[in-house]
């Protein structure tokens, strides 16, 4: 069915010819207010707020400014922040002794390590080290071991994040075809779970897929989490569909882009995130989410 000036797409919604921007911004500001009145409430109920630990080894620029924007984060919600920046040379022991503290700390109720760590540490054995039950990255095998049983817990925070985006959407996800580029532990895999529970049939894309184009070309929904400048061209997008950029990377000029070509993509997507702005936001704002939902697991509420 054609109609003046739109479009239709799978799910007969009409959409303008120009993608709707989902603000990741927006969506955070909007959770974190309510999240802030949700936690002065327990605070006052409980005598404590959630507490949330966060683990530096070494000197690295951008995770130090991810810290920032986490620790901003707490304190915009309310929370308890312990910040533990270690020098580089740390040993993978001492790092083990802290987690095993902070695991016992009952004012702790969310730990997060940091990616990536110095190469003398082994990152799995660190994050297999944290309790299951204050995992608030959601990187721990037993979390993705839920999500993949359909029972999920703490859950990871990048396609949690990208789930909220799409429900902005309002499109129901039952039957579309979704593809995600990119098979990463931390986004391409768990993302992979969290669209097969909303009922989606899932592709998986990576560096060996052969014809990667013919697989945006039929998507619904569009994941691109593999890490690579520009690597999806607008013209492979389906008319009508939502874009979900996870890509972030600095041009020569200083400014920010993504793995797809947000341009020419906005011109046939249905909706599409930004880069800055889309699904950087939602990423922190899942992280203080889950750290509510350890702290009443916490105190069994």
């Amino acid at each position: 069915m054609t109609i003046v000036g739109k479009v239709r797409c799978c799910n007969n919604a009409p959409m303008t010819t120009k993608a709707k921007i989902l603000d990741g911004k927006a969506l955070a500001g909007r959770m974190r207010e309510d999240m802030r009145s949700e936690v002065a409430q327990l605070t006052e109920k409980h005598g404590r707020a959630p507490g949330l630990a966060v683990i530096l080894v070494g000197d690295d620029p951008a995770s130090h400014v991810y810290v920032r924007n986490k620790k901003i984060g707490c304190e915009n919600v309310g929370f308890a922040s312990f910040s533990h920046e270690l020098p580089a040379d740390t040993s993978q022991q001492h790092l083990l002794g802290l987690i095993s503290e902070l695991n016992q700390d009952p004012k702790i109720d969310g730990i997060l390590v940091q990616l990536p760590v110095p190469d003398h540490i082994n990152p799995e054995t660190i994050l297999e080290a944290i309790d299951p039950n204050k995992d608030v990255d959601g990187f721990h095998p037993y979390n993705i071991g839920r999500l993949v049983a359909r029972k999920p817990a703490l859950r990871s925070c990048t396609p949690y994040g990208c789930m909220k985006l799409l429900a902005e959407t309002g499109r129901d996800l039952h039957g579309l075809e979704c593809v995600i580029v990119g098979a990463s532990n931390i986004v391409g895999r768990p993302m992979a779970m969290e669209l097969l529970l909303a009922g989606a049939t899932v592709t998986v894309c990576h560096r060996f897929t052969q014809n990667l184009q013919a697989h945006i070309e039929r998507a619904d929904v569009v994941v691109a989490a593999a890490g690579k400048q520009g690597l999806i061209q607008g013209e492979w997008i389906k008319l009508g569909a939502a874009v979900i950029d996870v890509g972030i990377h600095r041009r020569d000029d200083g400014t920010l882009t993504g793995d797809v070509a947000f341009e020419s993509a906005s011109k046939r997507a249905g909706w599409i995130t930004p880069v800055p702005g889309g699904v950087g936001p939602m990423t922190i704002t899942m992280l203080l989410a889950n750290t509510v939902q350890a702290f009443k697991t916490h105190i069994g509420e």
